[in-house]
């Protein structure tokens, strides 16, 4: 019966989504007008002259735009103890993210208001638009497998703590959705990631899944080690309820051929979200289709920049325009202010706002005015592997410098490999070349950049990467793009 009342909930909530999603300029609005009114009672508000409510001009001309290092300060005064810096309530919690494009961890707050508007919010929509696509669903009969982060709740002094986003919101989740979800928090929250996979599957291998969420690589680790301690065939056969796996943090293309070997058939269903430590930005839009729908509703006021010109040409949602490559800038009701996320989208509609994650700011190429960014990349290699029927775990590229060759050098870690690797390359280089001009411009003739050179590393290879950066598990994964060479020549080292 309650598994029914929660179905029914989420099963009427389709029409009022798409009514306020419909009404995206009005609720972006209303928003700035709440969180001006927050920002003049704190004391970051205060520096900049914010004495009440403003309006999208002065905001923009009051407000800087900023980077996590310029927030910093305030950040870690706030860590220790001080309050109303950059939100006007107590912020005792902390999401620790470490990134793709840095090795300095980042501490985001995570205010109340972040948890409960933004966050779950994000998840109820996500729910929300899954009972729209399939009313008859029946995850709410079943458990929903959590594949959450490698750190524990930690604890920074008597009132603050710190995780990753995934202990944190475990450590706040309601009691209706503790009750549905497996496995138990003391072995969700292990930071040990190779004794908290194996406690993972034998705790879960029982249940009665019928929904997973997580990011794809760590989640096809568990499912690969629940069949090897099972010896089943597939997952299916463990879980014959499984029907959903709700996914975010990377591109999914490269891992669906994993992931429908793992789950053949007809009845596995996937929703992509777009969350993050600083927010819930945007889910699924369409049954058939990637478009993410712009969450503008609750807790986050975008803005943004096109990435060939800079923070110096900023805009809000109402001034996009559509197949432009936008860097995101947002303001949140944790206290970042006109904050660079670091990642790029391009938006695909306007009424209502849908859109496609491209990349991030700091991930690509372009040592040789190429300009190759991570989009163009998820694109051209699963085109390649779908075409030479191969699966690939994990990979990274960077710009090579060598008297003999100039271009990428990509390490591929393969499930299955190609019985022709130079077809593969050659492959490679043609989406590539079809999916970024300029690209193909800087290849032509083998003038400026050569062939790219592949090397197929060994299984395990980025795993023992991740081992050795203390990155196992959670929202960690390996940089695609780097434009220099640390993180190659790093994984190169480990390999000689």
């Amino acid at each position: 019966m309650i598994a029914s009342a929660i179905a029914w909930y989420f099963r009427q909530r389709r029409d009022e989504l798409w009514q306020l999603i419909s009404e995206a300029e009005k609720h972006q609005l209303d928003l700035l007008e709440v969180f001006t009114d927050k920002l003049s009672r704190t004391e970051y508000g205060r520096f900049y002259g914010v004495k009440g409510q403003l309006q999208y001009d002065e905001f923009a001309r009051l407000i800087p735009v900023v980077s996590y290092e310029d927030l910093k300060p305030f950040i870690q005064r706030t860590m220790k103890g001080e309050q109303q810096l950059i939100w006007p309530a107590d912020i005792t919690w902390f999401a620790k993210s470490s990134g793709t494009t840095s090795n300095e961890a980042k501490f985001i707050p995570i205010s109340y208001e972040c948890l409960e508007y933004t966050h779950y919010m994000g998840s109820r929509e996500s729910l929300t638009q899954y009972f729209a696509f399939n009313p008859n669903a029946k995850i709410f009969e079943g458990k929903g497998l959590l594949i959450g982060g490698s750190h524990k709740v930690n604890q920074l002094n008597e009132k603050a703590y710190f995780g990753d986003l995934s202990a944190v919101l475990m450590n706040h989740m309601p009691m209706w959705a503790n009750w549905k979800s497996t496995p138990d928090i003391e072995i969700a929250m292990m930071e040990n990631w190779e004794e908290k996979v194996e406690k993972m599957a034998l705790a879960t291998i029982p249940e009665n899944v019928t929904s997973m969420s997580g990011v794809p690589t760590w989640t096809l680790v568990l499912l690969n080690r629940i069949l090897e301690i099972t010896g089943k065939q597939n997952i299916h056969e463990i879980w014959p309820n499984l029907e959903l796996f709700i996914h975010g943090g990377m591109n999914f293309a490269p891992y669906k051929a994993q992931f429908n070997k793992l789950l053949p058939g007809n009845h596995m269903n996937y929703i992509e979200t777009y969350n993050a430590s600083e927010g819930f930005f945007g889910v699924q839009a369409y049954q058939d289709k990637s478009d993410l729908l712009l969450m503008t509703h609750h807790g986050t006021f975008y803005e943004f920049y096109p990435i060939n010109k800079g923070p110096d040409y900023i805009i809000p949602l109402w001034n996009i325009e559509l197949g432009v490559n936008y860097a995101v800038v947002m303001t949140n009701n944790s206290g970042l202010w006109r904050y660079i996320i670091g990642d790029t989208i391009e938006f695909t509609n306007k009424n209502p706002y849908t859109f496609k994650i491209t990349g991030r700011t700091k991930l690509f190429i372009n040592a040789f005015g190429e300009e190759l960014v991570i989009e163009n990349a998820e694109s051209a290699i699963a085109n390649a592997a779908k075409e030479f029927g191969v699966q690939i775990v994990d990979y990274t590229a960077a710009p090579m410098f060598t008297l003999n060759h100039e271009g990428h050098e990509w390490l591929i870690e393969f499930n299955t490999k190609p019985e022709n690797m130079e077809d593969f390359v050659k492959t490679l280089d043609h989406f590539l070349k079809l999916s970024n001009s300029d690209y193909e411009g800087k290849r032509m003739g083998d003038l400026v950049m050569k062939l790219p050179k592949i090397t197929a590393v060994p299984n395990g290879t980025f795993h023992a990467w991740l081992h050795l950066k203390g990155k196992l598990g959670g929202q960690n994964k390996v940089p695609r793009l780097s434009n220099n060479r640390l993180v190659i020549e790093e994984i190169l080292n480990l390999l000689s």
